[in-house]
Order: C-alpha cells, then structure tokens, then sequence
C-alpha cells in the first residue's frame, strides 16, 4: 500500500512539473506573431518569434553594436560584437519583460532617462525576452476578431533597434488564427485521473483478496 501511494505521490509531481513546464513555455496557440523582417536588413542580425506568440528571440553575429529599444525608448539590450548581451538594469522594459503580461513589479529606481546600467545576460549573441509590443496583452478575444474560426490580423507592431547609432526595426504582425493545436491541460488532467483510477482499482482488489483470505 505504501509502495502504492509513493508511486500516486511521484505520479503527482512529474506531472504538475509538466504542466508547469508547459504553461510557462508553449504561449497561446490562439496567435501568432510572425516577423515580416528587420528594416533596414542588417547582415549577421535575425529575429524570430517562439511558441506561437511569447518569446522574441533576436540573434546577432555580426560586427555591429544592437540597441533593442524599451517601452520609453530608453536602452533596454545591448549586443556587441563577440556575443554579449547585456540588460539595462535601469529600464523599466528589463522587469515588465520577465512576464507574458507584464505582471511584474518594477523597482522605483528603475528610471527610463537614468544612465544605463548594464548587466551581461548571456554571451553567445542571442537572446530571448517577451516583448509586449509583440503580442496581445489581454486574456479576452481581442475586439478585431468577428469569427473565432478564421485568421485575423490584430495589429503591425515595430520593435525598434539602433546599429551603431542607427535607427532600425524590427517588423511584424500578429494574427489571431483560433486554437489549432492539442491544449496541454486536459491530458494533464486525464493523465491524473488515469493514475488515480489505477491505484483505486488495485487498493480494491487487495481488499477483495484480504478478505477471501480471511474467510
């Protein structure tokens, strides 16, 4: 019996660490933002959006020095060539970026027109965030969509970038394209039914056979 709840126990865990994995990762397959292009085209620079509508990814390895720009249009990432990537500790862009909606406590000293403060993310020239121009802030259907069955455009979005002084962007528009893949949640939920029910179903016939013994 104890060998029994362990395993319901473990079965428990593995999945909530799925479903958490999931959640935090897959986006909303009700969207998609998709990039036309970085204008003007910059040579060694790409950016691509991951799981449906979440994550921009912007990729450098050229020999330019990239200012993504925040929502104030301070400095919020720089990429030099070599592979850094820093964060402007100072950019309000930095904190409301670490949440899909933006729910996210800035700190008071966190001050667009400061000095940047930069702090080194990652060295390999790439780098992920969720951008907020880049997707619909809203757990509702946006008021564009009349039918929920076919493909609408929300919004042309432009996320602006510096090259070395420069200005520039990046491109793209969102579209609501209604639900098209497997949501995760309802296998979660089957597959800890499924678990219950097993351990249920051999607590029973242990029960039956004690008891036949016993007779």
């Amino acid at each position: 019996m104890r060998r029994l709840l362990r395993a319901f126990a473990l079965g428990l865990a593995t999945t909530a660490l799925v479903a958490g994995h999931a959640d935090a990762h897959q986006g909303d397959p009700n969207y998609r933002s998709e990039v036309a292009g970085i204008k003007p085209p910059v040579d060694g620079l790409s950016a691509e959006i991951l799981n449906y509508d979440s994550d921009i990814v912007l990729t450098s390895d050229g020999d330019n020095t990239i200012i993504v720009e925040g929502y104030e249009g301070e400095p919020y990432l720089r990429f030099s060539p070599g592979g850094a990537v820093e964060a402007n500790l100072a950019s309000p862009a930095y904190y409301l970026n670490s949440d899909r909606y933006g729910d996210a406590e800035v700190p008071a000293d966190a001050d667009p027109d400061a000095d940047p403060d930069w702090k080194l993310v990652a060295g390999t020239g790439e780098f992920s965030w969720h951008d907020h121009r880049s997707h619909y802030m809203s757990t509702s259907i946006p008021p564009q969509v009349e039918d929920e069955g076919q493909r609408t455009r929300i919004f042309d979005y432009e996320i602006p970038l510096r090259v070395d002084g420069r200005p520039a962007a990046i491109r793209g528009t969102l579209y609501w394209v209604g639900s098209t893949g497997f949501p995760v949640a309802p296998f979660i939920a089957l597959g800890l039914a499924a678990i219950g029910s097993a351990i249920l179903a051999l607590v029973v016939r242990r029960r039956r056979a004690g008891g036949r013994a016993g007779a």
